[in-house]
Formats: C-alpha cells, sequence, structure tokens
C-alpha cells in the first residue's frame, strides 16, 4: 500500500533521512519509534507531502504521491496531530465533520457517521455541542481520532497523538485505537518516542 523506495530528506546541509526504503501493507497497525529529531515526524509528513522528499519515491497503491493532488491526497488520509489539532471556535460537531462537510457528505450521511465515530471512541453524544476546551485531553484526543476517521480513509497517520497525556489515559487510548484497527482494519501509520 504505502513504499518508501530510497527516500531522503535534507535541510539545506543537514540530511535527515537517507536512503529510507520499507513497506507498509494495507490494513496494518506500523509504528515508527524513536527518539526526537530522528525523522519520525519528517517520514509521516512525507506521506501526505505536507514534505516533500529532496530524492527517493513514496506510492500509495503503486501511484506515486509526487504526481497526485496535494488537496486530494490529504483529504483521503485521516491525521491526528499531538495537540488535537481541534479548531477551538467550532464545536466538537463540527471540529469532526469539517473535511466531510468540505467533501459535500449529504446532512443525514454526515449525522449518521458522527454518531458512529462518537461510540466508536467511546464519547457521549451529549459532547457534540460542547467546545474543545470544555473536554478533558483524553476526551480530545478521542474526538481527534474520530475526525480522522469520519470520512473513511484507508490511511490514517499519528503522529505522537497521546503524548501529552498521563500513563494510565495514553494507556488506555492505545488500547482503544488497537480494538479500533482490528475492527476497521485501516493502514494506521503512528509515530511515537514511548
Amino acid at each position: 500500500m504505502i513504499v518508501f523506495k530510497d527516500v531522503s530528506k535534507s535541510y539545506k546541509n543537514t540530511t535527515v533521512l537517507k536512503n529510507l526504503s520499507f513497506e507498509i501493507k494495507e490494513g496494518n497497525l506500523v509504528c515508527l519509534i524513536g527518539e526526537s529529531g530522528c525523522g519520525k515526524t519528517t517520514t509521516l509528513k512525507m506521506i501526505n507531502k505536507l514534505l516533500l522528499p529532496t530524492s527517493g519515491e513514496i506510492t500509495i497503491n503503486k501511484q506515486n504521491i509526487n504526481k497526485m493532488n496535494d488537496i486530494k491526497l490529504r483529504r483521503k488520509i485521516g491525521y491526528v496531530i499531538q495537540q488535537t489539532g481541534l479548531f477551538s471556535h467550532l464545536t466538537i460537531r463540527e471540529n469532526i465533520e469539517i473535511i466531510a462537510k468540505i467533501e459535500k457528505m449529504p446532512l443525514t450521511k454526515r449525522e449518521k457517521r458522527t454518531k458512529e465515530m462518537m461510540q466508536m471512541v467511546n464519547l457521549d453524544e451529549k459532547l457534540l455541542d460542547r467546545y474543545p476546551s470544555e473536554l478533558s485531553g483524553g476526551q480530545l484526543q478521542r474526538v481527534g481520532i474520530a475526525r480522522a476517521f469520519m470520512t473513511d480513509p484507508k490511511i490514517i497517520l499519528m503522529d505522537e497523538p497521546f503524548s501529552a497525556l498521563d500513563p494510565m489515559s495514553r494507556t488506555a487510548l492505545q488500547d482503544e485505537l488497537l480494538k479500533i484497527q482490528r475492527k476497521y482494519h485501516k493502514t494506521i501509520v503512528f509515530v511515537t518516542h514511548d
């Protein structure tokens, strides 16, 4: 599904990644683990073209991503980041539905899908009309996961999504993520230093 072939990334005179080659098969959950600054997030961001490789080739389903439209590619990939990336001025519902709305998902389907996503991440639907400032850190991360899964992408990228949480919340969410992955069979690339 995702293939890196001799991918390198340099910034000015510093090489961050050199000749990185690997394949992630469809439906697998793969963790990139390492110290800060080793290139984990750089690797992740190259999958959805937030960063471009200096050399080498990245393909998704045998298609070179350099030949894909950036916006279309990103909208087909769910993305969960460390600090949730939720918009503080939007309700939880609006945050979860933002890409589905841009993609013109019909209202009834969007409403049904939002409820399914809240169930998937074990959050009460009563939270949908609240704002991010009214939720706990663990709840916010769950909302970030729900948003990433909302449009049913085949690929989910997760950049240290649980690192800011206390150890018990982190463990609970990691276990929950494994259950979700087993049920939905998404290809998940998970970056962590833990």
